[in-house]
C-alpha cells in the first residue's frame, strides 16, 4: 500500500530515535520515497547521516537553511507528503502542535501538511500520563491526527508502564490499516448535521438545547478521513471547522429544515446528527421583552426532518436519538415510525457522556441485524466506528 508513496518522517529528540532508522528502512522496502526531517534535540542522539543514507534524501533540519534557495523547503516537503509520522513524539513536540506552534522545521513543516499525520508517542511513564499530555493528544486526535497507542515495558530510565514507543513494525501496521480504511468511502458523498439550534424569542434571548455539536463533528471528520465527500449543516457552535469539510451555517430549526431539503438529493448517505428544536414560539417579540411577574410564551411544533426525509428516502438513512429512559424501547420506536436504515441511541443522563462531553457511549440498532453496543469512548473513535457500521449496512 505504500509502494509509490511519499512519507514526511519527523524524528524528535527522545532515545527511541535510533527505532526511526529502522523504519525509515522498512518504508523504503514497502517502495515509499522517504523524507526525513529532525528537530535538532533529535540529532543529539542519531546522526543526520543515519537518515540520509537510509532513505537517499537530504534530512531536513534548519528552518532557514539555503541549500535549495529557490523553494521553501517546509512547505515543499509538506506539498509533495502522502503520508506524515512522527516518530518518536515527545510530549514536547505533542504539546507544540496542539498549540499550533511552528518553531522549528518539523513543527512548521506538519502544521502545512494537509496528508494524514500519524504520531507515535515516546516518553517516560508519568510524563505520558500527565493530564497535560493526555489533554494534548485529545486536542490533535479531534483535529484528524492519527494518534498510535503506546506500548509497555521497560523505559530507558529504568522504570516499566506505558509509554514505550511502538516498534517499527507495529507503525509500519498502523499506518497501513488506516490507509485501507482511508478509501472505503471514496466517491460517497455525505451530508451531516451537527449542533443544537436556536429559537428566537425576541432579539436577544432564545431557546436551544445542550448539544455542543462535536459528535457531528467527529463524523464529518472521520468521514472526510476515510474518502467522503462531507456537506455539513451545522447550528451554533464553538467548534473549528474540520479540514476538507464544506460548513452551511444556520440557526433555528427552520433554516436547518429548508438547508437539508435543499442538499438531501446530494448525498449517498445522510446522518441527522444535530439536536432540532422540537418546539419554536409562534411569534418573536419585535423589541427586547422587559421583566414581567409572569410570562407566557406560546410554542408551536418545528418540522420533523427526519421523518420528512424518511417519507421519500433516496439515501442511506441514519439518525440520532437522545435519550435518559427506556433507551432502546424509544431508539427502535424511532428506526422504524421515521423509516430509518439505522439509528444511533445515546443515554445523556449522565454527566460523562452525551451533551457538553468530549466523549459518548452509543447502541446501534439496525432492522437487519442485532444491536451494536460501543462502549465510552472519544466521540472521535466512536465516530470511526459508527461509519465502519454504515459501511456494513450499505
Amino acid at each position: 500500500m505504500l509502494d509509490g508513496k511519499n512519507v514526511l518522517l519527523g524524528v524528535t529528540g527522545g532515545i527511541a530515535a535510533y527505532k526511526a532508522a529502522n523504519l525509515v528502512s522498512m518504508l523504503k522496502k514497502e517502495g515509499a520515497d522517504v523524507d526525513v526531517v529532525m528537530t535538532e534535540a533529535a540529532t543529539r542522539f542519531v546522526a543526520p547521516l543515519t537518515f540520509e543514507t537510509l532513505s537517499k534524501n537530504a534530512v531536513a533540519i534548519d528552518l532557514f537553511s539555503r541549500e535549495k534557495p529557490w523553494e521553501v523547503e517546509h512547505i515543499a516537503l509538506a506539498q509533495k507528503a502522502d503520508i506524515a509520522i512522527v516518530a518518536p513524539a515527545t510530549a514536547n513536540t505533542i504539546a507544540k502542535l496542539a498549540c499550533g506552534i511552528a518553531d522549528n522545521m518539523l513543527t512548521t513543516t506538519l502544521l502545512a501538511c494537509t496528508c494524514p499525520i500519524f504520531i507515535a508517542p515516546a516518553m517516560n511513564t508519568a510524563m505520558f500520563e500527565n493530564i497535560a499530555t493526555r489533554v494534548n493528544l485529545q486536542i490533535l486526535k479531534d483535529r484528524g491526527y492519527i494518534v498510535l497507542p503506546a506500548a509497555e515495558g521497560e523505559l530507558a530510565c529504568g522504570q516499566t508502564g506505558a509509554g514505550r514507543m511502538l516498534e517499527p513494525a507495529d507503525i509500519l501496521s498502523a499506518v497501513e490499516k488506516a490507509l485501507k480504511k482511508k478509501g472505503d468511502f471514496s466517491g460517497r458523498k455525505f451530508l451531516i448535521t451537527a449542533g443544537p439550534t436556536r429559537e428566537a424569542i425576541d432579539p436577544v434571548r432564545y431557546l436551544t438545547n445542550r448539544s455542543s455539536g462535536r459528535m457531528g463533528y467527529a463524523l464529518a471528520a472521520a468521514a472526510v478521513a476515510r474518502g467522503a465527500e462531507v456537506l455539513l449543516i451545522s447550528g451554533p457552535v464553538a467548534l473549528e471547522r474540520p479540514r476538507g469539510v464544506e460548513v452551511y451555517p444556520v440557526q433555528s430549526a427552520e433554516e436547518m429544515y429548508q438547508s437539508v431539503m435543499s442538499l438531501k438529493d446530494k448525498a449517498d448517505i445522510i446522518i441527522m446528527c444535530a439536536a432540532v428544536a422540537d418546539y419554536t414560539p409562534v411569534t418573536c417579540a419585535e423589541h427586547k421583552m422587559k421583566k414581567q411577574e409572569r410570562l407566557r410564551i406560546d410554542l408551536t411544533r418545528t418540522k420533523d426532518i427526519l421523518a420528512e426525509l424518511g417519507k421519500d428516502k433516496q439515501a442511506f438513512l441514519a439518525g440520532f436519538a437522545a435519550e435518559t429512559q427506556n433507551l432502546e424501547g424509544y431508539a427502535k420506536d424511532k428506526l422504524s415510525r421515521k423509516n430509518l436504515d439505522m439509528i444511533i441511541a445515546n443515554d445523556v443522563s449522565g454527566p460523562e457522556t452525551g451533551f457538553d462531553s468530549e466523549y459518548n457511549a452509543v447502541s446501534i440498532y439496525t432492522e437487519k441485524g442485532a444491536a451494536v453496543h460501543l462502549e465510552k469512548d472519544t466521540k472521535r473513535n466512536l465516530a470511526d466506528r459508527i461509519l465502519t457500521e454504515i459501511a456494513k449496512n450499505i
